[in-house]
């Protein structure tokens, strides 16, 4: 079971910005072939991520970083194959992590979103979450979008995932075998779902306390959405 469930559905109030293609969107990002712009009230009830194996259960919690006491839920829901993902990652994430994360002032999680229009976007989401059942998740998400131009045109992408997973010192027997089993895939399709129903269908797609906000913002815009969702939270028990 997602960890931030009920923080995530009672955060989502109305969407920001709608969601848009690539070619549209001033700020970049990428959309789902099947759109939907509504923002639902709850997200789905039904958990399709429970399981008794400790990978996933470890995978799970690993992609969540920051104070558990921490008032405000950030979320990016995100496919490691996006290149406006990558974008909002090396012009935004480390500062935003430096400042809100490592502070304590934000709790983040990473929700996966594989879009279908990437051919390796799946094998990627899988190498992150192998990773992730060794405690290795943020690791392996720095090394994902470091080298997302060299993996992103392989076919089979395989062989340079698994570098990747050695350069991180990983237990390779069991990292393959994580990779090998699909034990993921069904944390991971969770994740799409519920972000599909929460009324995100382009990545990358931040949720900020009341708000979706779509695409690769700014820091400054991004500043301004986390401190104003800050002070709300500051208002009420979380």
């Amino acid at each position: 079971m997602l960890p931030f469930r009920v923080n995530y559905a009672a955060a989502i109030v109305f969407v920001s910005l709608a969601c848009a293609p690539a070619s549209s969107s001033s700020r970049g990002a990428e959309s789902t072939s099947a759109a939907n712009n509504t923002v639902a009230a709850t997200v789905p009830k039904t958990d399709t991520t429970k399981s008794k194996d400790p990978d996933v259960v470890r995978a799970d919690l690993a992609r969540i970083a920051g104070n558990p006491a921490a008032k405000l839920w950030v979320v990016v829901v995100s496919d490691f194959q996006c290149p406006y993902c990558k974008q909002w990652h090396d012009d935004a994430y480390e500062t935003f992590r430096r400042d809100y994360v490592e502070t304590g002032k934000v709790r983040f999680a990473y929700i996966n979103y594989p879009l279908n229009s990437h051919q390796n976007a799946w094998p990627a989401a899988q190498t992150a979450m192998c990773a992730a059942a060794q405690d290795k998740f943020w690791p392996m998400h720095e090394a994902l979008f470091a080298t997302q131009q060299q993996w992103e045109i392989l076919s089979p992408p395989t062989p340079f995932l698994d570098s990747l997973a050695r350069s991180l010192n990983l237990d390779m027997k069991r990292f393959t075998d994580c990779v090998s089993s699909g034990k993921m895939r069904g944390l991971i399709q969770a994740d799409h779902d519920r972000a599909l129903a929460a009324g995100a269908t382009s990545t990358p797609t931040f949720i900020i306390g009341g708000k979706l906000v779509v695409g690769a913002i700014p820091l400054a815009e991004m500043r301004a959405a986390v401190d104003s969702a800050l002070a709300q939270a500051g208002k009420s028990t979380p």
